[in-house]
């Protein structure tokens, strides 16, 4: 199968064209562990998919390969937040619950690409290594 091909036909589980933005919540190697202290991060994920239910889908994966900013959290745009010109947003180190509740604010007023995320939200954001972003489908 060409790579072509393989676009035109995304796998709905890596949240490619989803109808509704996805998030990613890294719980793997320093991500979600004592490493990151201070936070509850099963508290995180409980209330993320709480807040988020109908706005967001809300998976959970292994290590994203960003330890150095351990507790990301990736945003993946809608289908017509891709289609304006919205792409993933990685945050990281996003370890206080007021981050937290920033990020669901933006999703549910629509997310990257139909709406600009809350200013603060610059503070977590970075760009990860192109193989990295690969490994989540988002270029």
């Amino acid at each position: 199968m060409s790579k072509r091909s393989r676009r035109a036909a995304p796998d709905p589980a890596s949240g490619a064209a989803a109808p509704r933005p996805t998030v990613t919540v890294c719980r793997g190697c320093c991500c979600g562990s004592p490493k990151v202290p201070g936070l509850d991060h099963t508290a995180q994920l409980r209330d993320l998919r709480r807040t988020l239910d109908g706005s967001a889908t809300v998976r959970v994966t292994d290590c994203l390969d960003a330890c150095e900013r351990a507790n990301v959290i990736v945003v993946q745009p809608s289908t017509a937040g891709r289609k304006a010109g919205g792409r993933p947003v990685w945050l990281g180190l996003v370890n206080d619950p007021d981050a937290t509740a920033d990020i669901t604010a933006w999703i549910e007023a629509g997310g990257p690409g139909l709406t600009a995320p809350p200013g603060i939200l610059d503070l977590y954001a970075f760009r990860p290594s192109r193989r990295v972003r690969a490994e989540l489908h988002d270029d």
